[in-house]
């Protein structure tokens, strides 16, 4: 019996992804870090505040935290090189980045809607959630601008 060589490890690396401290400063990756550090002000503040809707704020935490948790990973998984085995990283990253650009956006409005509510209650709390707002649709653009941009890349 002939033995068989396995096949060779799939190393499929789009050309235009830079290594080092390059890769921060390329478009489309460049948006990663701004989307982390807005993202992860978001949920700070908002956890920061006191609930007035706990389903409205609940949502916009969810949001938050689990797109701030999958963009982490997405991040050390560009950072790591895992995104070589995989042909299709580029579809799931303009697919992950624009589902959640659209979930972010429902947050931010849920997130105004909480601030508006606030406003009557108490003003710190009104100050806080106006942060939060602003925040959230900032992080809904770049999470938006980053799926079109790899997309178009």
């Amino acid at each position: 019996m002939a033995s068989r060589d396995p096949p060779p490890a799939t190393s499929y690396a789009p050309p235009d992804v830079p290594a080092g401290a390059a890769f921060f400063l390329t478009i489309p990756f460049a948006f990663q870090l701004p989307e982390l550090v807005f993202g992860f002000w978001v949920w700070v503040l908002v956890a920061a505040t006191q609930v007035a809707s706990p389903l409205l704020q609940g949502w916009v935490m969810y949001v938050s935290l689990t797109s701030f948790l999958i963009s982490l990973m997405f991040l050390l998984s560009y950072l790591l090189g895992f995104y070589k085995r995989f042909e299709s990283w580029r579809v799931l990253d303009s697919l992950y980045h624009g589902t959640t650009g659209i979930l972010y956006m429902s947050a931010a409005v849920l997130q105004v809607h909480a601030t508006i509510v606030s406003e009557y209650n108490d003003l710190k709390n009104y100050y806080i959630n106006t942060a939060a707002s602003f925040f959230a649709f900032i992080t809904t653009l770049l999470y938006i601008l980053h799926a079109f941009s790899i997309y178009y890349h």
